[in-house]
């Protein structure tokens, strides 16, 4: 059972493994682009290329579709990334276990973004886990985990590649331990655990109040969806890219920088005052415009130094 790009490499895994992969479970085919072009999930494509029966149902959880899953008489039932919750009567359904590969090592980052906000948190390592599903959100015993380092120009497209081949691999792993019954299951502790909701669009906000480093990380972990954005003259800008820059600016006056403040502008990166540090700006995009570098943005924009950025 999977949807996304993220579940391929376990899906490969499993179709590249001694198991028999009985059929796919996905979302229905939804429409996608600024044209609402119908488009099939990544899984489903993958599935039907290896001639595996694909099933999309609006609710798998619906009466009508439970005795077509009980045929298929699943050993075991994978999930990576399905996105629909499933109930207790599917989940007794495998007489071994139903297993999740989730992004982040539990029972830290439960949730729906995890990849995110470890981002957005300034986490320096997260990985993936594979658990038993249950039917509190992310709460199973786990089976195993693999650590991913996150490095310095890590965005959410980079680390979402590393976690997805990570998690192809660990599934691997798992189920050559549920073949050789040599898993143990291990509760999680749940004074350990945290929780981080589905993401927002009022999360792309940026507050220039806060510290450079923050804001960068909040860049990193949202310049997919829904974005991260501040206001120029009113509009909106979208900011993809920035870069810290170390040291102190030359303070005019004696007063400090409002934060928000744009202090250089060059092809280099537009230099922003923020409440403690500085960003340079790479990559942008105007309300209304193409996804620019800081270069075209300048030659191309009335923008000056000593402008406020925010609403």
């Amino acid at each position: 059972m999977g949807t996304p790009d993220f579940a391929i490499p376990s899906l490969r895994a499993l179709i590249e493994s001694p198991d028999d992969v009985v059929a796919v479970i996905t979302q229905p085919d939804r429409a996608k682009g600024r044209h609402g072009d119908i488009s099939p999930p990544p899984v489903k494509v993958l599935a039907q290329q290896n001639n595996i029966p694909v099933y999309q149902p609006e609710k798998v959880k619906n009466k009508g579709f439970l005795p077509q899953l009980k045929a298929l008489n699943p050993d075991v039932i994978v999930v990576v990334a399905y996105g629909q919750i499933l109930s207790r009567e599917i989940l007794d359904i495998p007489p071994k276990w139903c297993i999740n590969i989730h992004a982040s090592l539990l029972p830290k980052y439960r949730g729906s973004a995890p990849i995110n906000w470890a981002l957005i948190n300034g986490e320096k390592v997260t990985g993936v886990t594979s658990m038993i599903v249950s039917e509190a959100l992310d709460s199973g015993p786990i089976l195993l985990k693999k650590d991913v380092a996150i490095e310095e120009d890590d965005d959410v497209k980079t680390l979402h590649d590393k976690l997805s081949k990570a998690g192809g691999e660990l599934l691997s792993e798992t189920m050559n331990g549920i073949r050789k019954g040599d898993l143990t299951p291990v509760p999680q502790n749940e004074s350990e655990a945290t929780y981080f909701p589905m993401l927002e669009k009022s999360d792309g906000l940026i507050d220039w109040h806060k510290k450079a480093e923050e804001i960068r990380n909040r860049i990193r972990g949202l310049n997919q969806w829904p974005g991260t954005y501040t206001y120029l003259s009113g509009a909106m800008l979208k900011i993809f890219k920035a870069d810290i820059i170390s040291g102190q600016w030359p303070v005019v006056g004696g007063q400090a920088y409002q934060p928000g403040t744009i202090l250089d502008i060059s092809d280099k990166g537009i230099v922003i005052a923020t409440g403690e540090g500085y960003l340079s700006i790479k990559e942008l995009q105007l309300e209304g415009k193409r996804r620019m570098t800081v270069a075209e943005f300048v030659r191309g924009h009335k923008i000056e130094k000593g402008m406020v950025l925010g609403s």
